[in-house]
């Protein structure tokens, strides 16, 4: 209970601070939703956990769901030298990462960024300025053994591809949740 009250004065603090994020949104709902949903709460708090600053960024009105996204500055923190799925982390012989972003993204109960999404985020500040975020990754494009990710750089967004077994220091992903 009290790390649920910790997280809910971070996401109302970090809320407040960015309106530009979510303009027309009222944080009182959207905290109402979130005492509904204790499961999508435990999921906003492992994104907070491993650096990920989560914020509103939409409302779906046609579903009445709230859309968050990871908005740190830079690719979370505690996210980062891992590949992009099991069949990647598997198939390195050796210098394995410790883990993959698809995994660790279904057992925190989160999605990576599509390219549209990342765009979109984008659009509400600079992010990933000195680091890239894995994106989901087109299946024709992971079929030949490759996966996507992109930075912000020189003023505009680059999406490059990469072999999904690669990882790098600097390069995590970035998540959605809908509550």
């Amino acid at each position: 209970m009290e790390q649920s009250r910790e997280l809910f004065k971070i996401l109302k603090v970090r809320f407040e601070k960015n309106m530009n994020r979510h303009k027309g949104l009222g944080w009182d709902k959207i905290q109402t939703k979130l005492e509904a949903n204790a499961e999508k709460l435990w999921s906003l708090n492992e994104m907070e956990r491993t650096g990920g600053e989560p914020d509103v960024v939409d409302y779906d009105k046609k579903t009445g769901e709230y859309v968050f996204y990871d908005c740190s500055a830079e690719s979370p923190n505690g996210r980062r030298s891992v590949c992009y799925d099991r069949e990647a982390l598997e198939s390195r012989k050796e210098h394995k990462p410790k883990d993959n972003a698809i995994d660790t993204a279904v057992a925190m109960g989160i999605e990576l960024l599509t390219e549209e999404q990342y765009r979109n985020l984008q659009k509400l500040g600079k992010f990933d300025t000195k680091t890239s975020s894995w994106l989901k990754t087109p299946s024709d494009i992971r079929a030949l053994g490759g996966a996507i990710f992109a930075d912000f750089r020189y003023g505009h967004v680059f999406v490059y591809h990469n072999s999904a077994e690669s990882y790098y220091a600097v390069r995590a992903f970035r998540g959605s949740l809908r509550i």
